[in-house]
């Protein structure tokens, strides 16, 4: 161990007042020699309930094994976690995304108050991902972020299937193109154990873009759930934070604006989820970096589509790790001038350093496609806007042959009421459906709307869906969602009345209704709009979360300038 001392805040612990405080430190197993030692959290987001992190108490102490060979005071804490896949179409969705919120708080509370000097994060689904790095950023302590890891593809009939699969089941189930005993071969064979949801979904997009912005160890966003390279990284990870306390290495280090640029350009490369921007936001949010919503059009103008992934490809991300994984595209990326080298990263080296040691992409492969002959020029995320949506909305494109859309409005103000709507076969080719008083305060929570897109992608109806809300990195077809302002804060979407004709074009990124302006304000003086939840956790929610246009965030009051 050095001579010098490495606490950053566990000295608060040293001298004769805080023998109290020593006292019950000693009952855990700390002694002499352990006070002189930096205490490192390792916080991991386990819960049995859920695919994507029933595994991450066992890598918890894979990384606890590492702080503690490292030299340094291991300290394994947990925290919650939603499991969107669990909670879709339910009332349960409505604590998706305000869990990302709780668990930063309960990270930097349990860190902070246990006056650690560093920690292990470890996640495995969508929102406790940022929820652990808008923490660590919040902190500002040396800290690392470590993927549970990604689920292996389901089987059937010598095909991948995942999650997804069974949400579009349903809809084929409903269109009578399937059976009940199909549907259930589908529904036994899509999860076959512990991992995140196996395409280009939102875990598998914040994983990815977290390594991006060099808060992980490379590669640890690629490994699959159960491979002896992701218990290798996990270790590794745990291992790693001793050296960056040793070298006062801090995330404020690490996020720049350029950081941020990388991660939004891997994403719109591999064809990531649109809950990246909502996430990415927030996290510059708490990184005090200035990102804004119109950022995110300005890279995909220039960042082609490359990766042939689910939900709209053919690969699931088990098939890219077996070609280079995120490294390599990394790699072919930065060699062609996309990514920025100089940012630091976690290792303690820049990105050019690390890409350095990293893979080329497999000869012969077509899971990443060349930039000569991309998926698409451009990148598949686009930020719209008009009079249905003056603060922004966002669409991904990837795989989607249509480029606009006009078509009479189908209004609904909850997702149930929609999906009814479809199964009685209401909703036909051409229509847009609009699902509203579903955003961060009218939800309350912003649910996913996966069941939603699902069915109607099963049914194979050509129409366009819209929302207040969020959709899932499964989801796919023409799906506009984070429509803001939204409808519970008084936007346009609330105004819309059924056969209203809407436009969406994503090479004129317009979001716009065919109403006159003197007929919104006079619809706008009829509106009422409903209470918003006033009790217990999305009561509180509800009245402290900003517009989608800024991330979903609960701490703007602190930071009117953003």
């Amino acid at each position: 161990m050095s001579d010098k001392d490495l606490r950053i805040k566990s000295h608060v612990y040293d001298g004769a007042v805080k023998s109290p405080n020593r006292a019950m430190l000693r009952a855990t197993g700390m002694d002499d020699e352990a006070f002189e030692k930096p205490i490192v959290g390792v916080i991991s987001t386990w819960a049995e309930n859920t695919p994507c992190n029933i595994h991450l108490h066992d890598l918890g102490k894979m990384a606890k094994a590492g702080v503690s060979d490292s030299g340094a005071w291991p300290v394994q804490f947990g925290t919650i976690t939603v499991s969107d896949g669990i909670a879709m179409g339910t009332q349960g969705m409505r604590y998706s995304l305000p869990s990302r919120d709780a668990i930063a708080d309960s990270v930097e509370i349990a860190i902070g108050g246990h006056n650690c000097d560093g920690f292990v994060a470890i996640g495995g689904c969508d929102k406790n991902m940022p929820g652990c790095v808008i923490a660590m950023c919040n902190l500002d302590i040396p800290s690392i972020f470590a993927y549970g890891g990604t689920i292996a593809p389901g089987k059937l009939d010598g095909k991948d299937i995942d999650l997804v699969s069974v949400f579009e089941g349903v809809g084929k189930w409903n269109n009578g193109d399937i059976t009940d005993e199909q549907l259930k071969e589908i529904e036994c064979n899509a999860c076959p154990g512990p991992g995140a949801c196996g395409g280009m979904y939102t875990a598998n997009t914040m994983a990815s873009a977290i390594e991006a912005l060099g808060l992980s160890l490379p590669g640890s966003s690629s490994h699959p759930a159960i491979t002896q390279e992701k218990e290798q990284d996990v270790y590794d990870a745990g291992e790693a934070v001793k050296t960056l306390i040793e070298k006062n290495i801090r995330p404020s280090d690490i996020l720049t604006r350029e950081s941020f640029e990388n991660a939004i350009t891997l994403t719109m490369a591999l064809g990531g989820s649109t809950n990246a921007i909502l996430h990415l936001l927030a996290i510059a949010h708490a990184a005090n970096v200035d990102l804004t919503i119109d950022d995110f059009n300005t890279i995909q103008e220039k960042v082609p589509h490359l990766a042939d992934l689910k939900p709209s490809g053919k690969y699931v991300f088990q098939d890219l790790y077996e070609v280079g994984g995120v490294p390599a595209v990394m790699k072919y990326l930065y060699q062609n001038g996309y990514i920025h080298g100089d940012c630091l990263t976690v290792t303690g080296k820049t990105i050019a350093e690390n890409l350095e040691d990293a893979p080329d992409l497999k000869e012969g492969q077509d899971v990443i496609m060349p930039l000569d002959n991309p998926k698409r020029a451009d990148g598949p995320l686009i930020v719209l806007k008009g009079n249905l949506a003056p603060d922004g909305a966002v669409v991904k494109v990837s795989g989607l042959k249509v480029r606009r859309h006009e078509g009479p409005a189908k209004v609904f103000d909850t997702e149930e009421e929609a999906i009814e709507a479809t199964l009685r076969d209401e909703i036909v080719d051409d229509d847009v459906v609009i699902v509203r008083y579903v955003g961060p305060k009218g939800g309350p929570g912003m649910p996913e709307m996966l069941s939603l897109s699902s069915l109607l992608v099963g049914k194979g109806l050509k129409v366009c869906l819209l929302t207040d809300g969020r959709f899932s990195g499964g989801s796919h077809g023409f799906v506009v969602g984070h429509i803001a302002p939204e409808a519970q804060d008084g936007g346009p979407i609330g105004l819309v009345e059924d056969g209203d004709i809407i436009i969406i074009d994503q090479d004129t990124r317009e979001l716009t209704m065919k109403v006159s302006d003197e007929e919104l304000a006079e619809r706008d003086k009829q509106r009422v709009i409903p209470p918003l939840e006033t009790r217990g956790a999305l009561g509180k929610y509800a009245h402290l979360v900003s517009s989608a246009s800024k991330g979903a965030i609960t701490d703007l009051w602190q930071r009117e300038d953003l």
